[in-house]
């Protein structure tokens, strides 16, 4: 770490690859908060536009000082490495896509914090906020109003990069750094800890994130390659998850994602498993799935709160609750887990074959 610790209250880190399009809203957005004394880090991982660049250009307009820091691209290596040059006393990891509507959303949040850990005693607490996605369409979708409502949960799985980490430098020293053995998951794994070791809060401000990747390849393909990745993570195939972005890289000067080679990948290299350790595969994924059995229950809930119009996270949760009354044997029993092992197994086969009938692999 930096000897110069504490010089700011906050230091902003922002992994970049090719942000040029978005950097500039980024600072602007952090500019007009109010408050909090702060540095932001721009960790490049190698940008091949203007990026860097741009970020340097416009920094004179701002009333915080920027650095940035160049080397090998990994979004985990690059927050690790802005965090290692970091001078503030709190960190927050942000994604380049993001904005904050409300100019009081840092000094809100990092007073919230600070409040928490002041009457708790512990250090061990990290916050997060309130995620909303920016859309070129403007009318409503159900499916991002899910996903909106799904990162205000207290959940396993629910917290991800994209709603911003806020923590103070000594949680980060116990529960970090961010894993940089996998170029994905490092954001979930690092909350996964967080939430092992200590506790997550819920600011109350909201975060805004584009919704550009979604809109690009496709929502349905994005959502299915990520359920994937998590379900792997889930199971411990790291070696699978480190074949993926080989695959996902090929398909650069495509718009819409090719969900098929990801899913042929993964069926290649269950093919040359030993058929025990395949058996052992599938009941991994199926006991991944009997975890989340609480998410179409929740699905319920959030139909019909998007049905009355209400803000994401507001409404009741009444079959969710439902959902979390299923006593834990019930869903632990063999019948249950074998039933879980043959639907992961089938579900995956169809839509390997929805994706080379249908298009969701080839266009």
């Amino acid at each position: 770490m930096c000897p110069e610790h504490n010089r700011y209250e906050l230091s902003v880190i922002v992994p970049t690859l090719n942000e040029a399009a978005l950097i500039d809203a980024l600072l602007r957005s952090l500019a007009d908060q109010r408050g909090p004394n702060l540095e932001v880090l721009i960790c490049d991982g190698g940008s091949t536009d203007a990026t860097v660049e741009k970020a340097l250009d416009i920094a004179v307009e701002f009333p915080f000082p920027l650095r940035v820091i160049t080397g090998e691209k990994g979004r985990g290596r690059q927050m690790n490495a802005g965090a290692r040059a970091a001078q503030g006393e709190y960190l927050l990891f942000l994604h380049a896509d993001s904005l904050f509507p409300d100019q009081q959303a840092l000094s809100t949040a990092l007073k919230t914090l600070q409040q928490e850990i002041e009457e708790t005693g512990r250090h061990l607490i990290a916050g997060r906020f309130r995620l909303l996605f920016r859309r070129t369409a403007t009318t409503s979708s159900f499916f991002y109003y899910y996903l909106e409502c799904k990162a205000r949960l207290d959940r396993v799985g629910c917290t991800h990069g994209d709603q911003g980490f806020l923590l103070s430098r000594a949680l980060f020293m116990e529960a970090g750094p961010f894993d940089e053995s996998c170029t994905v998951l490092e954001d979930t794994r690092f909350a996964e800890t967080v939430r092992r070791t200590g506790r997550w809060l819920l600011f109350g401000p909201e975060i805004v994130t584009s919704a550009r990747r979604y809109e690009t390849e496709g929502a349905a393909k994005r959502q299915i390659l990520n359920a994937v990745i998590m379900a792997l993570d889930a199971v411990g195939r790291d070696d699978m998850i480190r074949e993926l972005p080989g695959i996902y890289s090929a398909q650069k000067g495509y718009g819409q994602l090719r969900l098929l080679p990801f899913l042929q990948r993964i069926s290649r290299m269950l093919a040359d498993m030993p058929w025990r350790k395949r058996v052992i595969f599938w009941q991994g994924i199926g006991g991944c799935m009997v975890r989340n059995a609480w998410q179409p229950a929740f699905a319920l809930d959030v139909s019909r709160n998007f049905g009355k119009g209400l803000p994401p996270g507001r409404g009741e949760k009444v079959w969710l609750r439902l959902s979390d009354r299923l006593p834990l044997g019930l869903l632990a029993s063999p019948p249950v887990k074998l039933a879980a092992a043959c639907m992961a197994w089938f579900l995956f086969r169809c839509i390997m074959l929805f994706s080379g009938r249908k298009g969701l692999g080839t266009s």
